[in-house]
């Protein structure tokens, strides 16, 4: 499960006031939710691109902090895609994953990449016996 915070001064629920419909706009109709450090989030069992096998996608609340968007994109195999002929979705697959967390996030891939980097980089930089 990844874990994405919204563009400084912003907000997930001023960015996508309703998340349940922009995961169905997305991926597909949603199945059930799944529960993530205290938060319920929506399942799509059955997503309307073949390359998913399961989307799980919602809003996190931290006391104190302001939520973040965390998902889970279960993707099939590249083996099994060429057996069902369903290789040439990956690209609109990948598409609606960076669409979907550019309209939730307000940042593209580039900018994700680069916090990810200094989150782990201030990781590194803490010692473990403290």
């Amino acid at each position: 499960m990844e874990e994405y915070k919204m563009r400084r001064g912003e907000y997930l629920e001023e960015r996508v006031p309703d998340l349940e419909a922009k995961i169905e706009e997305t991926f597909g109709e949603i199945t059930g939710t799944e529960e993530f450090n205290g938060s319920d989030l929506h399942v799509v069992g059955d997503p309307d691109n073949p390359v998913f096998e399961k989307v799980v996608a919602g809003a996190v609340e931290y006391s104190g902090k302001k939520d973040k968007l965390a998902v889970d994109f279960v993707e099939r195999d590249l083996e099994d895609l060429m057996e069902t002929g369903d290789v040439d979705a990956a690209e609109d697959a990948n598409n609606a994953k960076n669409d979907f967390l550019l309209d939730c996030t307000g940042r593209d891939a580039k900018a994700r990449r680069e916090s990810m980097k200094r989150a782990v980089e201030d990781d590194a930089e803490t010692p473990d016996n403290v």
